[in-house]
């Protein structure tokens, strides 16, 4: 497998507009985008939109200047989170190796399915993606190659709907021919200032002497070099293999300066948080909420249980005080974050638990498998169940 491109980067194209046009088949092939209808701006623009100048993320205003037909999509709750859900579960039909990296893009590891040639490979990711647009109609690209790194560039090379792959040893030829802003880290305003020197091309780093680059990147210049030749060692990391914490987050389509809705958007991160706890036979003892402004500085603020726990009672509460605690500054918010750490295997601290804590993490469990089931029905979350207390038959309401 050594001689085999076994790293895939899966990036969904415009996958909220994507999300969209499935829900509604009449927006394909039209110039549309997700986002505030008014103010506030474009979070995802189709291709059609974008060859006119729209783009992520245009104030929504400017995108209707120079695209005065641009269909305005209001962002649909819950349905790209349940999109992505479905994509990368298809992903782990394929291999379980899976690195859910964001809501639209993710690595998957073929290493452990053993294909014996490079046409069983592309005939495997060719077939995932295939299925992907088939079942959920959402479009995606793909890239192959040895390492993480030549696998993302990859996939972006030729979107939408691209499937590129590179060879080992040919990561360097590859990348060569590239424009600098292609590297991670080299954004528009940085290839600006490399232009001004005469870096244009990936290629043109190997023109360059020591001091030349060391002039131009400072002390990283060493690993820019490095990934200029397309080397990466970092392993595709899925979340069972690094269960340290359960995090999630959401930035808002528009600023926010409501606690009431923040903080509904927060509990509701720990109810989708701690089904997957549950799953993986944890127990979490410490909850953070992180805010970001919109000039992108940001606040935390953490609490720790006394013991740990794989149901949402005990942090429900916490949510709104760590919130008005980090939330210091009365300005909008940009992003609202919810981690869980401090985790534990669950069997261990089952006789920490009091009998009604016992209680909810079993009908919890119920829940959890309810929904999984896809049963829309179902949407009791685990801090909305309440055990009668012995002798009550009245049940207590928030």
């Amino acid at each position: 497998m050594d001689d085999l491109p076994r790293i895939v980067h899966l990036d969904a194209d415009a996958f909220f507009v994507a999300c969209e046009q499935a829900r509604d088949p009449s927006l394909v092939g039209k110039r549309c985008a997700v986002g505030g209808t008014e103010r506030g701006i474009i979070s995802s623009a189709s291709y059609e939109a974008r060859a006119l100048g729209v783009y992520t993320p245009m104030p929504t205003a400017s995108a209707r200047r120079i695209c005065p037909d641009l269909i305005m999509i209001p962002h649909t709750p819950g349905l790209y989170g349940k999109v992505s859900r479905q994509m990368f579960d298809l992903s782990e039909e394929l291999t379980p190796d899976v690195q859910r990296n964001s809501v639209d893009e993710g690595y998957l590891d073929l290493g452990a399915c053993r294909h014996p040639s490079l046409g069983a490979i592309e005939a495997a990711v060719w077939g995932l993606q295939k299925r992907i647009q088939e079942q959920l109609g959402i479009p995606v690209s793909m890239g192959i190659a040895s390492n993480k790194l030549v696998a993302q560039i990859a996939s972006k090379l030729r979107k939408p709907r691209g499937f590129v792959v590179v060879r080992p040893g040919e990561e360097g030829a590859f990348l060569s021919p590239l424009a600098i802003g292609r590297l991670p880290g080299i954004g528009a305003k940085t290839e600006g200032e490399l232009a001004k020197r005469g870096i244009r091309l990936v290629s043109d780093l190997f023109t360059r002497t020591d001091d030349e680059l060391a002039a131009a990147f400072g002390r990283s210049w060493r690993s820019v070099l490095a990934l200029a030749r397309g080397e990466d060692s970092s392993p595709v990391e899925t979340e069972r293999d690094d269960a340290k914490s359960y995090s999630k987050q959401e930035t808002f389509f528009t600023d926010v300066s409501e606690f009431a809705q923040v903080e509904g958007v927060a509990k509701r991160m720990l109810d989708e948080l701690m089904p997957k706890v549950r799953a993986d036979g944890m127990t979490v003892r410490t909850i953070t909420v992180k805010i970001r402004y919109p000039d992108f500085t940001h606040e935390s603020h953490g609490r720790s249980l006394e013991s740990s726990t794989s149901i949402e009672a005990p942090f429900y509460p916490l949510i709104g005080p760590l919130l008005k605690a980090a939330w210091k500054k009365k300005r909008p918010l940009r992003l609202v974050s919810v981690r869980l750490s401090g985790v534990e295997g669950g069997r261990t601290q089952l006789e920490m638990f009091s009998e009604a804590d016992d209680k909810r993490r079993k009908l919890a469990g119920i829940v959890d498998r309810l929904n999984r089931g896809g049963n829309e029905a179902v949407v009791v979350h685990g801090h909305q169940l309440r055990p009668k207390a012995p002798g009550n038959r009245k049940r207590d309401t928030n």
